[in-house]
């Protein structure tokens, strides 16, 4: 139990952290707007290229996780990710966030496969629902704290200062890894360095394929409230900037609960597809009515933590279904592939976000993450009908 414990925290808290950073840089985009004169869709292929970079590199991540272990390249990639954030906070124009986002994509493209490598090979079978709903929790976490940090250091100082400072974070984290690294069980290597193609073969699997597309339509819709809610909500509904602010962060912490709940759900139901696709429902329909406008702007807050809640709920549930889909050995490739969903979703919609918002179509932004949702919500229910169920993995 307290190895278990011990290796959980430390892979969450590197987890916390590339979400930290993910979301550091968009509450920023008014003072970089302002500063450099650039447009929000301009800022929003700055994520584009971010998760594009992320997207394409994390199947390889996988490869690499399968072939030399998830300690080394866990920590390469935070190392990575903390330089690329320094970067574009000494940035001053465009081309250098794009820089700088590219070398964070490169760094965020290894946290998924190495980390569920490494959890699948430490932690006890019987705990693994809990280990991945707790993994989730951290991520979203992460997410609820980098618009407080960013805004509170944006706002004192400048956004130079909160992208340097957030770098300064990474260093941290980085170093209390690496201290503990020995603490992580050796990831199970490939015995036979098997042919690309032969390697790759495990990811045309039916429900491998699905799982992927679910990962990318909910990484569409979460990208609109993560990236442009706050601006969203301020131009349809008149809210203030801190009433907007805390509505995202309400809706990270309320995922975050939901997650904690949802652990203790997956590990004693036994159809984690349907519990997906209930939370999906819920939450898009709060969503719906948000976009709507038939709340007041002061209800904003507790409609957002509860639709958190809502989707919180289906985090372990999914992880268990790519697990089930995940033959013995090929852990870092298939969820490599199939969390390379997330950075797909989040690169191919900030810009279509982004001209919305420059279209003063606040309300369609969240319209648009509805309609993502219910995209996520076919892909999830599909999983059971799209295959043959792969033998779960025991190890990485």
């Amino acid at each position: 139990m307290r190895n278990d414990a011990i290796t959980i925290g430390l892979i969450a808290t590197g987890h916390a952290l590339s979400h930290f950073l993910q979301l550091v840089l968009p509450p920023l985009f008014p003072l970089i707007r302002d500063e450099l004169g650039v447009s929000y869709a301009a800022l929003g292929l700055v994520l584009a290229l971010f998760y594009a970079v992320s997207a394409l590199l994390q199947p390889f991540a996988g490869f690499l996780v399968d072939r030399i272990g998830g300690r080394a390249v866990l920590l390469g990639g935070m190392a990575l990710m903390a330089a690329g954030t320094l970067i574009m906070g000494l940035s001053s124009n465009l081309v250098f966030l794009f820089i700088g986002a590219t070398v964070s994509g490169i760094g965020n493209s290894i946290f998924h496969p190495a980390d569920f490598a490494i959890l699948n090979a430490s932690v006890t079978q019987k705990r693994l629902a809990h280990a991945f709903s707790f993994h989730g929790v951290a991520g979203m976490i992460g997410f609820a704290l980098a618009p407080i940090f960013s805004a509170a250091v944006g706002l004192a100082y400048g956004w130079h200062a909160a992208l340097v400072a957030a770098a300064g974070v990474a260093v941290a984290v980085w170093v209390l890894l690496a201290m503990n690294a020995w603490r992580f069980a050796a990831t199970r290597k490939v015995e036979k360095k098997a042919p690309f193609v032969e390697s790759a073969r495990v990811l045309l699997d039916g429900r491998v394929i699905t799982c992927f597309l679910f990962f990318a339509l909910h990484a569409a819709a979460l990208t609109g409230i993560m990236s442009f809610g706050i601006a969203a909500m301020r131009e349809q509904f008149g809210a203030a900037a801190a009433l907007a602010s805390s509505a995202v962060t309400a809706y990270m912490l309320g995922s975050a609960g939901g997650m904690i709940a949802g652990g203790f759900v997956a590990s004693r139901f036994g159809r984690p597809e349907l519990v997906a696709g209930a939370g999906i429902v819920t939450s898009a329909a709060m969503v719906l009515v948000v976009a709507a406008g038939l709340i007041p702007a002061w209800t904003l807050p507790a409609l957002f933590a509860a639709s958190g809640a809502a989707v919180g709920v289906t985090y372990p549930s999914r992880d268990l279904i790519v697990r089930s889909s995940t033959p013995p050995g090929a852990t870092g490739r298939v969820f490599g592939f199939v969390y390379a969903g997330l950075d797909v979703g989040s690169f191919a919609t900030p810009v279509l976000y982004g001209w919305l918002m420059d279209q003063q179509l606040a309300r369609g932004v969240f319209y648009t993450v509805f309609a993502f949702m219910l995209g996520a919500l076919c892909a999830v229910l599909a999983t059971r009908r799209s295959g043959s169920r792969a033998a779960p993995a025991s190890a990485a």
